[in-house]
């Protein structure tokens, strides 16, 4: 036999598989489905032509043109190498296994006093068609968010939070930042998505919110302007039209 085929290499070869499957999927998902293609067919004529022909000269171009074009990708797909990143450090099981080498938790009590008074400022607004989103820093600071809005520094408050986000404040078109239990600025500019399976009566404040919510672990609430629904933006997912309760119960759940 050319060569001895066992388990380790059938493992081999469905890792490999595996990793081509899920940069697929992310690729296809970035609308940058051709590009992978491109790389594909790059690769498969640098192995013809160094491993199979073995053309000395032209592999060894090849072989220069692969090493500066790993740089060269990771600076094109930074985003989507950090939205990678992102996921693989957000799933389940990784969350779980750090909580247990964590020793800050918050208590029940302390939870309520966050939360408590966004989802009343929430319903408050929603009620009256005032538009507002507010974003809760998790894990991932916010800083280069921050720095785009206005410095606040205040204790959580119903009042407070209406007074920004109340028609007439200069505030009131950009995104509160809430760290630490506080709210730590206003007026702030969030990454906008671009999917296009957003519902198109969805605004700007919503695909801000979803933004942030790809490119970090943040909880953005978005209480729209035209219908006063509240909805909820986290790992680049949409819960949309909350109650009072259901919004209370997913903040309660997810900054325990």
């Amino acid at each position: 036999m050319f060569f001895d085929f066992g388990l380790k290499d059938i493992i081999d070869i469905v890792l490999v598989a595996f990793a081509l499957y899920y940069i697929y999927r992310l690729m296809r998902a970035s609308r940058s489905l051709n590009v992978f293609t491109g790389i594909l067919i790059f690769v498969v004529i640098w192995l013809f032509v160094s491993q199979i022909m073995e053309m000395r000269l032209l592999g060894s171009i090849l072989d220069k043109l692969v090493s500066v074009g790993v740089i060269a990708l990771i600076v094109i797909f930074q985003d989507d190498i950090r939205k990678f990143l992102y996921n693989l450090g957000a799933h389940q099981r990784i969350r779980s296994l750090m909580k247990l080498f964590s020793s800050k938790s918050d208590s029940g009590k302390d939870v309520k006093a966050v939360i408590m008074p966004v989802v009343m400022a929430c319903m408050s607004m929603g009620k009256n068609k005032v538009g507002a989103l507010i974003v809760m820093q998790r894990t991932m600071p916010l800083d280069d968010i921050v720095r785009t809005g206005e410095e606040v520094d205040s204790r959580i408050s119903q009042r407070l939070i209406e007074n920004i986000f109340f028609k007439n404040s200069p505030l009131h078109d950009g995104a509160m930042i809430i760290v630490d239990r506080r709210i730590k600025a206003a007026g702030c500019i969030l990454p906008v998505s671009h999917d296009l399976d957003i519902p198109k009566e969805l605004g700007l404040r919503h695909r801000s919110a979803l933004g942030v919510s790809q490119e970090s672990d943040a909880i953005a609430i978005v209480v729209s302007e035209e219908t006063g629904g509240i909805s909820i933006a986290m790992r680049g997912q949409f819960r949309l039209n909350l109650s009072a309760e259901e919004l209370e119960r997913i903040l309660t759940q997810e900054l325990s």
